[in-house]
């Protein structure tokens, strides 16, 4: 269970100060598959930050499984960041220059897994993107599909209980798009794992099992499958 509660973020001060977020709270079931909706600059993906402890909210409390995360020192929170979130970004952020085994390792070694137990890990979170066979292949040689099943596979190596996608489709074309789609809710379904997905795709957003519309900051309006369509 995921839950946030009044929770308020503003950037800037005086004449440059922006509301980013305005007293947002909702809570997601552990388990359930969520789409952030919004237009750009809605705040999407701030609330994605300060949800995932990437970044502080001014006020309010983000509790996950009980935990208020903002109650913990920086280095805890990467910890818990480490072990229990995965991320997926449009971008990929993969290391191009670092093979594919290296590439998903990274959350490993942050995590302090035992260089025994990666190998494991590496192997099991590859084969289950289809990637196994690219292993020993620098980041930078996959193409646009397989870069991005690189990046779910390093968010999914430490078997984490969360998984925030940020426009995890938005650089790909609908084909590949729908793969990878296809790939993170087998994922959701299978595996448990509390999905979160940031978009402004609204067929995307309809596949998920909760939705949470989120204009200037605030939250508009929540729905779920059977009451939202």
């Amino acid at each position: 269970m995921i839950e946030v509660k009044n929770i308020s973020k503003v950037y800037g001060k005086k004449s440059n100060k922006f509301q980013a977020l305005t007293d947002v709270s909702f809570s997601i079931p552990k388990g359930a598959s969520v789409a952030i909706v919004g237009k750009s600059g809605s705040g999407k993906s701030t609330l994605m930050h300060v949800m995932s402890g990437l970044d502080r909210p001014d006020s309010g409390l983000i509790i996950i499984d009980k935990q208020n995360i903002l109650e913990l020192k920086n280095k805890a929170v990467d910890l818990f960041r480490a072990q229990e979130i995965g991320f997926i970004f449009q971008s990929f952020f993969v290391q191009a220059n670092e093979s594919v085994a290296d590439n998903v390792s990274l959350p490993l070694e942050i995590a302090q897994v035992d260089r025994a137990k990666r190998e494991q890990k590496i192997n099991t979170a590859l084969k289950s993107v289809d990637l196994f066979d690219k292993i020993k292949n620098k980041a930078k040689d996959l193409s646009g599909g397989q870069k991005q099943r690189l990046a779910i596979a390093r968010a999914i190596v430490n078997e984490p209980g969360i998984v925030f996608a940020d426009e995890p489709t938005g650089n790909l074309d609908s084909a590949t798009g729908d793969k990878i789609e296809d790939l993170l809710f087998e994922l959701n379904k299978k595996n448990k794992v509390t999905l979160i997905i940031v978009t402004h795709d609204s067929d995307l957003a309809k596949k998920c099992d909760m939705r949470i519309h989120i204009r200037d900051g605030r939250v508009t309006k929540i729905d779920k499958t059977g009451d939202g369509k």
